[in-house]
């Protein structure tokens, strides 16, 4: 049997701890066959995941198996390549959805708490395989600190920042984004969740507390649900969100910090 022409990496031992693309081996001055396929391979996924329609009905579906009732919005962004060309009509909505909000809007003293707002971002699949187990961890969080949910919506063809829009026309007071991720080359289901105090229109990154890489083989959904419940109860404590927040829980999202007493998480 001729030997293999590929000549291991150093670093081989290593590629057991990551999915990055170490350790791969060389043939020549080349990448050997077997991982040029793998990377054409994931960059297909990654692709395919950036084009991808969002099944808006099915999503619906499991969202209404978790007892909300979702409403279906939609960008400025007529198309998915208008979308990827013009960013900043992924972050407003068109006229008619913005007329569809309008009768759930709960200004004043009955305002709500949070607003929901799934949007498809540039991974649907990533929305599609995460978005509702999450909800199903989260949702019993919210439930136990008594707070209030907006009517919850689907976006589509939708940026983070479109859900500044909806939280400010539902009247509510903080705002939590799930969103698809940039698709990696090693995680095209990336599921990515952004919350906001206080959402209006002409908020930016800096305003915003981000959760990255939700996802079974990234940050669970536990773990997730326990730091955005965290982030929550302490943007609405100190009536803030973005930078001046920190995320003050472990890996294992519990927190960490001196004076973590069960009175700092109150939602008063």
């Amino acid at each position: 049997m001729k030997d293999s022409p590929v000549i291991p990496s150093a670093w081989r031992q290593l590629r057991q701890h990551t999915q990055a693309r170490i350790g791969l081996g060389r043939a020549g001055t080349s990448l050997p066959t077997s991982a040029h396929l793998d990377f054409q391979f994931d960059h297909a996924r990654a692709r395919d995941a950036v084009h991808r329609a969002l099944r808006a009905d099915v999503l619906a579906e499991g969202i209404k198996s978790l007892g909300l009732d979702p409403i279906a919005v939609h960008s400025a962004a007529p198309d998915r390549a208008a979308y990827l060309q013009r960013p900043d009509l992924g972050r407003r909505l068109d006229g008619a959805s913005r007329q569809a909000l309008e009768p759930f809007a709960s200004p004043g003293e009955g305002r709500p708490d949070v607003a929901l707002v799934i949007v498809d971002g540039l991974s649907a699949f990533a929305v599609e395989q995460n978005a509702v187990p999450f909800l199903d961890v989260l949702l019993p969080r919210l439930d136990s600190a008594g707070l209030t949910l907006a009517r919850t919506t689907i976006a589509m063809q939708g940026r983070v920042a479109l859900g500044d829009e909806i939280g400010e026309l539902l009247g509510a007071s903080l705002v939590v984004v799930l969103i698809g991720e940039r698709p990696g080359l090693s995680s095209p289901d990336s599921l990515g969740v952004y919350m906001t105090f206080e959402p209006r229109i002409g908020r930016t990154d800096a305003d915003r507390n981000c959760i990255s890489n939700i996802r079974p083989q990234g940050l669970s959904y536990d773990v997730a649900a326990s730091k955005l419940f965290y982030l929550i109860q302490e943007s609405r404590r100190r009536r803030i969100s973005g930078v001046s927040l920190k995320d003050e829980t472990g890996n294992d999202g519990a927190v960490i910090t001196a004076d973590a007493s069960p009175e700092r998480l109150d939602h008063k």
